[in-house]
Protein backbone atom coordinates (compact mmCIF):
# COMPACT_ATOMS: atom_id res chain seq x y z
CA UNK A 1 0.00 0.00 0.00
CA UNK A 2 1.04 3.12 -0.85
CA UNK A 3 2.00 5.65 1.62
CA UNK A 4 1.51 9.32 1.80
CA UNK A 5 1.79 12.19 3.79
CA UNK A 6 -0.59 15.10 4.25
CA UNK A 7 0.83 18.19 5.70
CA UNK A 8 -2.22 20.96 6.22
CA UNK A 9 -2.84 23.36 8.85
CA UNK A 10 -6.65 23.04 8.12
CA UNK A 11 -7.96 20.43 9.83
CA UNK A 12 -10.85 19.85 7.28
CA UNK A 13 -8.49 19.50 4.17
CA UNK A 14 -6.76 17.03 6.31
CA UNK A 15 -9.75 15.15 6.99
CA UNK A 16 -10.81 15.51 2.99
CA UNK A 17 -7.60 14.44 2.13
CA UNK A 18 -7.49 11.52 4.21
CA UNK A 19 -11.24 10.68 3.74
CA UNK A 20 -10.52 10.87 -0.48
CA UNK A 21 -6.95 9.17 -0.52
CA UNK A 22 -8.01 6.02 1.30
CA UNK A 23 -10.77 5.58 -0.64
CA UNK A 24 -8.80 4.92 -3.10
CA UNK A 25 -6.19 2.50 -1.53
CA UNK A 26 -3.37 4.91 0.09
CA UNK A 27 -2.21 4.75 3.60
CA UNK A 28 -2.41 8.41 4.65
CA UNK A 29 -0.51 10.01 7.64
CA UNK A 30 -1.33 13.13 8.58
CA UNK A 31 1.10 16.52 10.35
CA UNK A 32 -0.41 20.15 10.83
CA UNK A 33 2.98 22.15 10.54
CA UNK A 34 6.57 22.22 9.21
CA UNK A 35 8.53 20.30 11.87
CA UNK A 36 5.96 17.72 12.63
CA UNK A 37 6.09 16.84 8.78
CA UNK A 38 10.02 16.49 8.93
CA UNK A 39 9.56 14.59 11.84
CA UNK A 40 7.30 12.10 10.42
CA UNK A 41 9.16 11.76 7.28
CA UNK A 42 12.39 10.78 8.89
CA UNK A 43 10.47 8.30 11.09
CA UNK A 44 8.30 6.45 8.66
CA UNK A 45 9.60 7.86 5.29
CA UNK A 46 6.55 8.01 3.25
CA UNK A 47 6.38 7.29 -0.53
CA UNK A 48 5.28 11.06 -1.18
CA UNK A 49 4.22 14.04 0.63
CA UNK A 50 1.44 16.62 0.08
CA UNK A 51 2.18 19.58 1.47
CA UNK A 52 0.74 22.99 1.91
CA UNK A 53 3.22 25.87 1.27
CA UNK A 54 1.23 28.21 4.16
CA UNK A 55 2.61 26.42 7.32
CA UNK A 56 1.87 27.91 10.73
CA UNK A 57 5.82 27.54 11.41
CA UNK A 58 7.91 26.87 8.64
CA UNK A 59 6.83 28.02 4.56
CA UNK A 60 6.37 24.64 2.72
CA UNK A 61 9.15 25.76 0.53
CA UNK A 62 11.90 25.77 3.46
CA UNK A 63 10.57 22.73 4.61
CA UNK A 64 11.57 20.84 0.69
CA UNK A 65 14.75 22.73 1.30
CA UNK A 66 15.66 20.89 4.94
CA UNK A 67 14.13 17.87 3.25
CA UNK A 68 16.48 17.68 0.10
CA UNK A 69 19.45 17.97 2.41
CA UNK A 70 18.65 14.03 3.43
CA UNK A 71 15.92 12.69 1.23
CA UNK A 72 14.21 12.35 -2.08
CA UNK A 73 10.81 11.55 -0.90
CA UNK A 74 8.69 13.31 -4.19
CA UNK A 75 6.39 15.95 -3.01
CA UNK A 76 3.47 17.64 -4.60
CA UNK A 77 2.45 20.93 -3.41
CA UNK A 78 -0.97 21.85 -2.97
CA UNK A 79 -1.32 25.62 -1.99
CA UNK A 80 -3.96 28.32 -2.71
CA UNK A 81 -1.03 30.01 -3.42
CA UNK A 82 -1.24 30.44 -7.89
CA UNK A 83 1.58 33.38 -8.53
CA UNK A 84 4.04 31.82 -11.02
CA UNK A 85 6.86 33.02 -8.12
CA UNK A 86 5.47 30.98 -5.72
CA UNK A 87 5.18 27.95 -8.00
CA UNK A 88 8.67 28.39 -9.41
CA UNK A 89 9.78 28.93 -5.96
CA UNK A 90 8.69 25.84 -4.80
CA UNK A 91 10.07 24.17 -7.61
CA UNK A 92 13.56 25.36 -7.20
CA UNK A 93 13.29 24.01 -3.96
CA UNK A 94 12.77 20.71 -4.71
CA UNK A 95 8.96 20.07 -5.35
CA UNK A 96 7.95 17.71 -8.34
CA UNK A 97 4.89 19.16 -8.85
CA UNK A 98 2.50 22.12 -7.92
CA UNK A 99 -1.84 21.78 -7.88
CA UNK A 100 -3.60 25.11 -6.37
CA UNK A 101 -6.63 24.69 -4.41
CA UNK A 102 -9.34 24.74 -4.73
CA UNK A 103 -8.31 21.29 -5.94
CA UNK A 104 -10.32 17.97 -8.21
CA UNK A 105 -9.41 14.81 -6.25
CA UNK A 106 -8.94 12.86 -9.41
CA UNK A 107 -6.34 15.01 -10.96
CA UNK A 108 -4.16 15.02 -7.58
CA UNK A 109 -4.41 11.79 -7.53
CA UNK A 110 -3.57 11.43 -10.91
CA UNK A 111 -0.41 13.57 -10.33
CA UNK A 112 0.28 11.69 -7.66
CA UNK A 113 0.54 8.72 -9.85
CA UNK A 114 2.37 10.19 -12.47
CA UNK A 115 4.93 11.42 -9.58
CA UNK A 116 5.51 7.95 -8.41
CA UNK A 117 5.89 6.19 -11.69
CA UNK A 118 9.17 8.96 -12.03
CA UNK A 119 10.65 7.14 -8.59
CA UNK A 120 10.03 3.75 -9.18
CA UNK A 121 13.50 1.86 -10.43
CA UNK A 122 14.37 0.76 -14.20
CA UNK A 123 13.62 -2.59 -15.55
CA UNK A 124 16.95 -4.53 -14.54
CA UNK A 125 18.26 -5.10 -18.54
CA UNK A 126 18.45 -1.36 -19.05
CA UNK A 127 21.82 0.14 -20.05
CA UNK A 128 24.17 2.21 -18.41
CA UNK A 129 24.96 5.58 -21.08
CA UNK A 130 28.47 6.82 -20.87
CA UNK A 131 28.95 10.59 -22.47
CA UNK A 132 32.53 11.42 -22.14
CA UNK A 133 33.20 11.84 -18.21
CA UNK A 134 29.13 11.68 -17.26
CA UNK A 135 28.26 8.37 -16.67
CA UNK A 136 24.04 7.42 -16.19
CA UNK A 137 23.12 4.19 -15.05
CA UNK A 138 19.39 3.83 -15.70
CA UNK A 139 19.31 0.33 -14.04
CA UNK A 140 19.91 1.79 -10.37
CA UNK A 141 19.34 5.59 -11.65
CA UNK A 142 22.51 6.55 -10.64
CA UNK A 143 24.36 9.60 -12.20
CA UNK A 144 28.40 10.35 -12.27
CA UNK A 145 30.38 12.66 -13.45
CA UNK A 146 34.26 12.09 -13.84
CA UNK A 147 33.56 9.48 -10.66
CA UNK A 148 31.56 11.88 -8.42
CA UNK A 149 28.18 11.03 -7.80
CA UNK A 150 25.65 13.71 -8.55
CA UNK A 151 22.67 13.83 -6.19
CA UNK A 152 18.97 14.55 -8.53
CA UNK A 153 15.88 14.50 -7.16
CA UNK A 154 13.42 11.84 -8.99
CA UNK A 155 12.42 14.86 -11.34
CA UNK A 156 15.16 15.91 -12.25
CA UNK A 157 16.62 12.28 -12.52
CA UNK A 158 13.33 11.88 -14.95
CA UNK A 159 14.20 14.66 -17.25
CA UNK A 160 18.00 13.51 -17.62
CA UNK A 161 16.89 9.84 -18.49
CA UNK A 162 14.16 11.20 -21.08
CA UNK A 163 17.16 13.43 -22.82
CA UNK A 164 20.17 11.33 -22.72
CA UNK A 165 17.71 8.68 -23.90
CA UNK A 166 16.93 10.50 -26.28
CA UNK A 167 20.50 11.99 -27.75
CA UNK A 168 20.70 14.91 -31.09
CA UNK A 169 16.63 14.44 -30.99
CA UNK A 170 14.73 17.80 -30.85
CA UNK A 171 12.54 17.36 -27.83
CA UNK A 172 9.91 19.97 -27.61
CA UNK A 173 8.27 21.35 -24.72
CA UNK A 174 4.94 19.15 -24.44
CA UNK A 175 7.13 15.87 -25.67
CA UNK A 176 9.07 16.52 -22.59
CA UNK A 177 6.01 17.90 -20.32
CA UNK A 178 4.13 14.43 -20.89
CA UNK A 179 7.03 12.02 -20.78
CA UNK A 180 8.51 13.47 -16.89
CA UNK A 181 5.25 14.86 -15.53
CA UNK A 182 2.52 12.61 -17.23
CA UNK A 183 -0.37 13.06 -20.00
CA UNK A 184 -2.09 15.98 -18.61
CA UNK A 185 0.28 18.27 -18.97
CA UNK A 186 1.68 20.46 -21.94
CA UNK A 187 1.56 24.23 -21.02
CA UNK A 188 3.90 24.53 -17.82
CA UNK A 189 7.00 25.41 -19.62
CA UNK A 190 8.41 27.13 -16.34
CA UNK A 191 8.17 23.32 -15.14
CA UNK A 192 11.31 22.98 -17.45
CA UNK A 193 13.05 26.01 -16.76
CA UNK A 194 13.56 25.73 -13.47
CA UNK A 195 14.22 22.06 -13.95
CA UNK A 196 16.23 22.73 -16.86
CA UNK A 197 18.77 25.25 -14.95
CA UNK A 198 18.98 22.63 -11.91
CA UNK A 199 19.96 19.90 -14.20
CA UNK A 200 22.44 22.09 -15.86
CA UNK A 201 24.15 23.64 -12.88
CA UNK A 202 24.38 20.00 -11.14
CA UNK A 203 25.61 18.19 -14.39
CA UNK A 204 28.47 21.36 -14.57
CA UNK A 205 26.91 22.12 -17.96
CA UNK A 206 27.86 25.70 -18.59
CA UNK A 207 24.94 27.46 -18.58
CA UNK A 208 26.36 30.04 -21.08
CA UNK A 209 27.61 27.72 -23.31
CA UNK A 210 25.63 24.44 -22.39
CA UNK A 211 26.95 21.28 -24.24
CA UNK A 212 25.21 18.85 -22.82
CA UNK A 213 21.15 20.82 -22.93
CA UNK A 214 21.05 22.14 -25.91
CA UNK A 215 17.97 24.88 -26.20
CA UNK A 216 15.95 25.09 -28.85
CA UNK A 217 14.46 28.35 -28.33
CA UNK A 218 10.35 28.55 -28.41
CA UNK A 219 10.51 24.66 -29.15
CA UNK A 220 12.11 22.52 -26.37
CA UNK A 221 15.82 21.20 -25.58
CA UNK A 222 17.95 18.56 -27.44
CA UNK A 223 20.22 16.46 -25.94
CA UNK A 224 23.65 17.79 -27.21
CA UNK A 225 26.13 14.86 -25.64
CA UNK A 226 27.61 11.77 -27.77
CA UNK A 227 27.59 8.45 -26.21
CA UNK A 228 27.34 4.88 -26.14
CA UNK A 229 25.17 2.19 -23.91
CA UNK A 230 27.01 -0.69 -21.55
CA UNK A 231 25.31 -3.48 -21.00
Amino acid sequence: MTSVLVVDDEPQIRRALRTGLQARGYDVSEAPDGEDALAIIAAKAPDLVVLDLGLPDLDGAEVIRRLRTWSRVPVIILSVRDAQDDKVGALESGADDYITKPFDMEELVARMRATLRRTQPADAGTPRLVFDDLDVDLTRKLVQRAGHRIHLTPTEYALLEAMATNPGKLLTHRWLLQKVWGTGYGQETHYLHVYVRQLRQKLGDDTGIPTLIITEPGVGYRWGATGSPID
